[in-house]
């Protein structure tokens, strides 16, 4: 018998949405912050909810070196880029890599982990659910498979520069991520 296809259910464009922020090391995960929904992230808020307590986590992770020598990949968002942050990031020793504009296929969220989430969650009536959820799946995630997306993002990292900063996605369909 034919049967009629399912309804997709889709959220509307302009639908409140949940930002969620996760900051992860080639060991695994260090942060998760859940904003408010329908909020906007500004670069004060970036600063005191998610840059302070991530260097606070480094800091009790690694006494002895803290945030010296480390290094972050964000994207080029204008919160990201904004002087208030670039400033709190210097005054903490933390370099920013830059990320080149619309440059998805060069970032571990965009090509690993977005999807590995996605493919793991259940329907979320509340930020704290959601958040609680996404936490756990992080944490699940073998030190390993973080690794791997590291070593995939030198990769790819060296598939641009082959590229001439065009995209490459479709010249990685050998490799598995």
């Amino acid at each position: 018998m034919d049967q009629p296809p399912g309804t997709v259910v889709r959220q509307g464009r302009f639908e409140p949405k949940s930002m969620i922020t996760v900051f992860f090391k080639s060991t695994g995960p260090v942060l998760v912050d859940c904003m408010e929904r329908g909020k906007t992230i500004t670069a004060a808020y970036y600063v005191k909810n998610c840059l302070k307590p991530l260097v606070k986590a480094l800091k009790k992770e690694r006494p002895t070196s803290g945030t010296k020598s480390m290094k972050m990949l964000h994207d080029n968002a204008r919160p990201h880029v904004a002087r208030t942050v670039i400033s709190y990031l210097e005054q903490e020793h933390i370099a920013v890599i830059d990320h080149p504009p619309y440059s998805p296929d060069l970032a571990p969220c965009d090509f690993w982990l977005f999807s590995y989430i996605k493919r793991q969650l259940d329907d979320h009536n509340s930020e704290s659910s959601l958040k609680t959820q996404i936490t756990k799946i992080l944490e699940n995630i073998p030190a390993s498979e973080y690794r791997k997306t590291f070593t995939k993002w030198i990769e790819r990292m060296q598939l641009c520069i082959d590229h001439d900063g065009d995209y490459f996605e479709h010249s990685i369909k050998k490799m598995i991520i």
